[in-house]
């Protein structure tokens, strides 16, 4: 997995057409293209993702069953526990985890995830957060979305996601 995670990161800009290019403010640095999973409730990864085949199994959360694993995360914001940031970066590391997470809250815990995955495993995990406008352009697009999260703009804005279809899903 992970030798696919660097062939798609390696992907040289302006490969796809995109349909719309949002702004927003990196929580973590990287770089991604993929296809998302949109999670129509919060999740919280201690207790409700296994990290090892890569399956939410949280049985009371509608996508009980469902994968992350090479895809961008697309979720309103993070519930549960600290530790959540612990099986997150451990399905990063297994290669079961998102390839990229957009939020529209600021969530501390999920960036520790992807800040210990990057820092531990050097595997950057790119999150974004996006206003409530943009968060619901993504939620309803289809086909890949990239994400482009400067380093050193942590905080400060210099997020772009990139929508190649913005049609309804």
């Amino acid at each position: 997995m992970d030798e696919v995670r660097k062939i798609v990161r390696a992907a040289p800009a302006g490969t796809a057409a995109f349909a719309a290019a949002l702004s927003g403010d990196v929580l973590v640095h990287g770089s991604v293209r993929a296809q998302t999973i949109l999670l129509e409730q919060p999740l919280s990864f201690w207790g409700g993702y296994d990290a090892g085949p890569g399956r939410i199994i949280d049985r009371t959360h509608p996508q009980h069953g469902a994968t992350l694993a090479g895809k961008i995360m697309v979720m309103a914001h993070a519930k549960g526990s600290s530790s959540s940031s612990s099986v997150l970066a451990e399905a990063i590391r297994n290669g079961t985890g998102p390839v990229g997470i957009i939020l529209r809250e600021r969530d501390l815990i999920i960036s520790i995830g992807a800040i210990v995955a990057a820092e531990l495993y050097a595997l950057a995990v790119p999150v974004v957060c996006l206003s409530a406008a943009d968060f619901e352009r993504v939620a309803g697009a289809r086909g890949a979305v990239r994400i482009e999260a400067a380093e050193g703009a942590e905080g400060t804005g210099g997020a772009m996601v990139y929508l190649e279809e913005t049609a309804p899903r």
